[in-house]
């Protein structure tokens, strides 16, 4: 290992709490391991938006999320006796690869509980960077129940993904560069799972930038840091979203102390909502983003009270096969639209599927040509899209031509 890659100690005061002082000098100790993540706008995203949107990458981080700072962060502020026996965690994916990668250079051993629907090619991830793995638990929830259990049988340091005050300063240090790098931003737009990066934005706009708004944005399939923000109280609630990035099932006390004072509002989307911006980000910024990586900009597109210059934050690009192949079925609904297609269907076999689509107008018409090339497969992908489902496993049209 090279002597650049090894992990600098940070100063004693950085776990002392959490303002902007240790926003700084953790960033001393992340920036001399990552360097600044570029952020900068696309006309097609600013049209589809209609304000100037500027997109913070931190899917170029070496794991593909922005999870890493805290993960550099976190190692630099362990004392000896902790390196030495290890730290265990629970995690859907990036908060892992963070500590795993980290871990790897500062030679502290790390181990990682996932719940058993995590993403495998997270958890893959997470094993080739060198940290143990242990499958246990079907919510986050129970999975931290077994970290803390592991961390009391073999003496390790418990690392939770949102009290930790070394992981919110690190996650701040995205919006530390984003400050300083974008002048008069309005809005800010934070993807919220556990709350860790939604806070590390409050404590540096406090700062930097006391006029602009940073709002909140999580799943409404699992709302319980939007609970917790919103009656001033704890919450526990069962994830039931698709976004591995976002299943958080309870709130975090040290993040929401901060977004219960700081917070200027805090916004619920729905995983088709978040999946339609994934979409989004390839076609009109050029970018693979994970789910949670689009939800900032799932929450833009929702709210009515937009307010340019904004930013949004690319968290992650680690997508997983469904993210990947809503991209495709987005861009499909997206050509039909645009070329307002109009499909005859020939031979359905009493499909419910196309007589819905046709209900809907989705597909509809007389066809007289086909200049597009798009026949049969085509309507079969579109009404699979409908579905979320596999087109390889439709077979619904016998006969389809497009104008």
């Amino acid at each position: 290992m090279a002597s650049t890659d090894t992990l600098p100690q940070a100063p004693a005061t950085t776990q002392s709490g959490l303002d902007f002082d240790a926003v700084l000098r953790t960033h001393e100790a992340v920036s001399r391991i990552l360097p600044e993540t570029p952020a900068w706008s696309y006309p097609l995203l600013n049209a589809e938006t209609g304000v100037e949107v500027v997109v913070k990458h931190e899917n170029v981080q070496p794991t593909g999320a922005f999870k890493v700072r805290g993960g550099v962060a976190l190692m630099a502020a362990l004392s000896p006796e902790e390196r030495r026996r290890g730290v265990v965690t629970a995690s859907t994916g990036n908060h892992a690869q963070s500590l795993a990668w980290a871990g790897a250079r500062s030679d502290v051993p790390v181990t990682v509980v996932v719940p058993v629907g995590a993403p495998a090619r997270k958890v893959a991830a997470v094993r080739a960077l060198g940290a143990r793995v242990v499958v246990e638990g079907e919510t986050m929830c129970d999975s931290l129940a077994h970290a803390e259990a592991l961390s009391l049988a073999e003496g390790m340091r418990m690392v939770s993904p949102g009290d930790e005050p070394a992981i919110v300063l690190g996650h701040a240090t995205v919006y530390l560069e984003l400050f300083r790098r974008h002048r008069g931003l309005r809005t800010v737009y934070a993807p919220v799972g556990s709350g860790s990066g939604a806070a590390g934005a409050c404590l540096v706009r406090d700062v930097l930038a006391p006029e602009c708004w940073v709002i909140g944005v999580q799943s409404s399939a699992a709302p319980a840091a939007h609970r917790a923000w919103k009656s001033g109280k704890p919450a526990t609630v069962l994830s039931r979203t698709r976004v591995a990035g976002l299943a958080v099932g309870a709130s975090f006390a040290l993040t929401q102390s901060v977004l219960g004072r700081s917070l200027n509002d805090f916004i619920l989307v729905d995983d088709d909502a978040i999946q339609h911006a994934v979409g989004l980000m390839s076609t009109h910024a050029h970018t693979l983003a994970e789910g949670a990586g689009a939800a900032s900009l799932a929450g833009l597109l929702v709210d009515p009270a937009r307010r340019g210059p904004c930013a949004i934050v690319c968290t992650g690009g680690n997508a997983d096969d469904d993210e990947l192949a809503g991209i495709g079925r987005s861009a499909i609904a997206d050509e039909v639209a645009a070329k307002n297609l109009q499909t005859k269907v020939v031979g359905v076999d009493s499909s419910p599927d196309v007589i819905s689509l046709l209900e809907q107008g989705r597909i509809s018409g007389i066809v007289v040509q086909n200049p597009y090339g798009m026949g049969k497969k085509t309507v079969e992908l579109i009404v699979a899209a409908s579905k979320g489902e596999n087109p390889a496993e439709k077979n619904v049209v016998s006969e389809s031509v497009w104008v």
